[in-house]
């Protein structure tokens, strides 16, 4: 009779192997990062420069009158600014109904300053200078109505000159914002995702009964 060939040696453990082509588990940081660039970037490039541009009212009061007096009354002339009079007075000189208007004027007030400033924006340098001084031309000559009964004067402080260089962010500054907001994003989904379970981090498998063959619970675990 011929012997059969000797059973090649089981090893003492079993080691399941990790796939090579497995991802790791960072790649969602490094992939939200591009893709938040991306995305500054072509805003950066596709959006339309936006000019600001800003002229000043100052509160004066009168003789008889306190001058904390002109702190409150730039607030409320401050208020007065986006106001649908304002505005209508306003639309002549600024070329752009009230509508249209309303959207390109900001007002702003300091509680420790009688000073008023409004701001005009529009894709055009000398439009937004424009609509900041209609502004606050109007407002300025809706306040002289009431100069006798309210004892205080708003008087033009400056007059706004068109801006050299928009407010709106270049290409580079586009795109880092957006890849720092791309890293956050990819660091909170790092965060909150659901971790692996330890069977697939490389479990071991118990070694083999003595005698060098496996038993069926062993043989299972390598099948799975």
């Amino acid at each position: 009779m011929t012997e059969s060939p000797a059973q090649p040696a089981v090893p003492g453990r079993f080691r399941r192997l990790r796939p090579a082509s497995v991802r790791p588990s960072w790649w969602p940081l490094p992939v939200c990062v591009l893709l938040g660039a991306a995305c500054g970037f072509s805003y950066g490039t596709l959006a339309t420069p936006e000019y600001t541009a800003t002229s000043y009212a100052m509160v004066t009061a009168g003789k008889d009158i306190d001058p904390a007096a002109a702190l409150g009354y730039a607030q409320s002339y401050g208020r007065l600014v986006t106001s649908d009079a304002t505005l209508s007075y306003a639309k002549g000189a600024a070329g752009e109904p009230v509508r249209e208007l309303r959207t390109h004027v900001l007002s702003e007030t300091s509680p420790d300053s009688p000073m008023i400033a409004v701001t005009g924006t529009s894709a055009d340098p000398g439009r937004a200078a424009d609509i900041a001084n209609a502004v606050t031309e109007a407002v300025v000559v809706s306040s002289g109505h009431v100069a006798k009964d309210t004892g205080v004067k708003l008087i033009k402080f400056s007059h706004a000159v068109p801006p050299a260089d928009p407010v709106s962010p270049s290409v580079p500054l586009g795109a880092a914002v957006g890849a720092s907001a791309g890293g956050l994003t990819g660091g909170l989904v790092l965060l909150v995702r659901p971790r692996r379970g330890r069977r697939d981090t490389g479990a071991q498998v118990p070694a083999p009964a003595q005698g060098g063959a496996a038993t069926p619970a062993e043989e299972r675990e390598l099948v799975r």
